[in-house]
């Protein structure tokens, strides 16, 4: 009789699996979620978010605190404390975003007397984004007065939308601050001009006119983020070259007229950015060698000044910690968000002179207290090219050199994302390190926080450098007396997953056993089902019929898993999601197929209402139970 697990026996059976003083699936989902609002001269606004599972919901509460942490008190959204920048500054408009009906698409925009039909008609690119099919409405920025009353579009008729597609928010519309104008950001692109670039602009809609002007034009790149100082000075952040998603991100300012490059002369790429209250000074959040951290920049009052001298952003803080937001700041103390890998966010204080941090919120402390955690290491390792390649080493609670334990490699996504001391409820060390399970996660080539050349490396070689770089990783801890050489795992999520589905072809017996989670097995159709094609034509360097491009030749074939799939033998996991756009559904069910014809012991999960996350509570549950049971199966 097939047994079936309920959401009760999961639980027992997470529960009882190890201790109970260690982190578990359910602590892990359940845990306090903490996000700063805003600081003002009087108090914190934060809020707080818990996930009950059995329900598959969250819920938030508001709270504040003064600047030293003290008076906790919950409050209300609508106790005016929660500052609303939808309202102008006169008090007198506010914004609103409306999807528009704008392009017939749908089977019955053509025949209206077929009520019933359900299908779709598109005669160019892009028709589907992340995890949502293109129905022919557009997102765009409406104006109207407080009440509600005499809306207007400033986008009428326009095919772009505003917030971008499909993270953006309100980052990407501002009043200006007289409140005479409105800025905000989107693609004014559409079809396969659309699918192919970056090249975002931030426009500015004149009240009194009914005027838009590209404020931007001049930029081929990204142009996101405006921000006005105090001073009325506009502040942004750009990318310079069209179609490279992960470049160097710049902050700009706009000064007499002139644009300047605040971090031109800075070997690193920015996060995001906030004013000083007294918009004399720049702060923004940046990838440091394996951390994220907070810098400043002074404003220059001249261009020429500022280019002679070559200035340098200072790094304000320090430690093995994350960054992971600004909230405000009040004189010389800011408020950020920081968490590490043992720890999710909390609120802590910045004192900007000395880096000195306080931590002001502990909605967490009391179930941290209560578990042991792993330590989490640096390591050092020699790249075969000589250079040093950073890595996060995660130990066992209880962590005994004495004995052997079985290893992970862990192969982070985005391919260009930081490997920071980031904090996942999926992807998270200290779950796997109360498994018993050491975690080595390399910060190989193509990653933020080791300066620009190292960050681009990636572009066009998929299988070079940076592969080497997690065998030099994997290969130097194997030395270790503690570490099971005979019980390795490779692991990896988006191009991670593509990590683990190359690395299955070419790891020579290194490996027992291997994840892949919304992984690319196939560029070729990868390139013929995903959305954003900016990414492949820059990274892979072009499409697979282009056979005079030695680039994209040598990606759609040498770099390609589904390439070299003869040569998988190692049991493997393949999870993915049904409505993952991205990497589309293709590509999980052609690696599952593959594996099982050529009898290789292999697992798919597939979640059908996912996109590229696990998003749904219930659904990450089970994702931590399969992914556990898999390792205890194969490793």
């Amino acid at each position: 009789m097939r047994k079936h697990l309920t959401l009760a026996s999961l639980l027992f059976l997470s529960l009882t699996s190890f201790g109970q003083n260690y982190m578990t699936p359910e602590k892990l989902i359940e845990l306090n979620r903490v996000s700063g609002v805003s600081v003002n001269a009087e108090n914190i606004v934060y809020s707080v978010s818990k996930v009950d599972i059995a329900s598959d919901k969250k819920s938030t509460k508001y709270f504040t605190m003064a600047l030293d942490g003290s008076g906790k008190k919950e409050v209300s959204t609508s106790d005016g404390l929660i500052i609303d920048d939808n309202i102008s500054p006169d008090g007198k408009l506010k914004i609103s975003i409306e999807d528009i009906k704008i392009r017939d698409v749908n089977g019955i925009d053509f025949y209206p007397e077929l009520k019933q039909s359900n299908m779709m008609i598109y005669n160019e690119l892009n028709y589907r984004h992340w995890d949502t099919w293109e129905d022919g409405k557009y997102s765009h920025v409406m104006i109207s007065n407080v009440d509600g009353s005499n809306k207007m579009d400033i986008m009428a008729n326009e095919p772009f939308d505003c917030p971008q597609k499909p993270f953006g928010g309100g980052e990407d519309y501002i009043w200006s601050p007289d409140g005479k104008s409105l800025l905000y950001v989107t693609k004014k692109l559409h079809g396969t001009e659309y699918a192919v670039s970056t090249n975002t602009d931030i426009y500015k809609y004149d009240l009194a006119t009914s005027q838009t002007t590209n404020l931007t034009e001049d930029n081929k790149g990204y142009d996101t983020e405006p921000a006005y100082s105090s001073t009325g000075v506009l502040g942004y952040c750009q990318m310079e070259r069209d179609g490279y998603e992960s470049d160097k991100k710049d902050i700009i300012i706009i000064l007499d007229g002139k644009k300047i490059n605040l971090t031109a002369h800075w070997d690193g790429t920015v996060n995001g950015f906030t004013w000083s209250n007294d918009g004399k000074k720049i702060f923004f959040t940046a990838a440091v060698k394996g951390t994220v951290h907070v810098f400043e920049i002074e404003v220059p009052k001249n261009k020429a000044k500022f280019e002679a001298n070559k200035t340098q952003p200072k790094q304000i803080t320090t430690g093995q910690f994350d960054i992971r937001g600004i909230v405000g700041h009040v004189k010389n103390t800011m408020v950020v968000g920081r968490g590490d890998m043992n720890h999710a966010t909390e609120l802590y204080s910045v004192d900007l002179t000395s880096g000195k941090m306080t931590q002001l919120s502990h909605e967490n402390d009391a179930l941290y207290k209560g578990l042991k955690l792993g330590k989490v290491e640096r390591r050092i390792t020699k790249a075969t090219d000589g250079a040093d390649l950073h890595s996060w080493v995660i130990y066992p609670p209880d962590f005994d050199p004495t004995k052997k334990y079985p290893t992970l490699l862990y192969c982070q996504g985005g391919p260009q994302g930081a490997l920071s001391q980031f904090y996942s409820y999926r992807w998270n060390f200290q779950l796997m390190a109360a498994h018993g399970y050491i975690i080595i996660a390399p910060n190989r080539r193509g990653m933020p926080g080791y300066g620009v050349e190292w960050n681009e490396q990636i572009s066009k070689n998929y299988g070079g450098q940076n592969m080497d770089d997690y065998l030099s990783a994997i290969d130097d801890i194997s030395k270790e007396s503690y570490v099971n050489n005979e019980r390795l795992g490779c692991i990896g999520a988006s191009y991670g997953g593509y990590s683990a589905f190359y690395i299955s072809a070419i790891h020579e017996d290194r490996f027992k056993t291997f994840v892949s989670h919304d992984g690319i097995y196939n560029w070729k159709s990868m390139y013929g089902t995903t959305e954003e094609l900016f990414f492949l034509n820059w990274d892979l360097g072009g499409s697979y019929w282009d056979k005079g491009n030695k680039d994209a030749h040598a990606s759609h074939t040498i770099f390609n898993p589904s390439e070299r799939v003869q040569d998988w033998t190692s049991p493997i996991l393949i999870i993915q999601g049904g409505i993952d756009f991205r990497v589309p559904i293709g590509q999980g069910l052609e690696a599952f197929q593959a594996a099982q014809l050529q009898g290789i012991k292999s697992r798919l999960l597939y979640f059908p209402e996912e996109n590229h996350w696990v998003l749904d509570y219930q659904n990450s549950l089970i994702w931590h139970t399969e992914f556990y049971k898999w390792l205890n199966e194969t490793l």
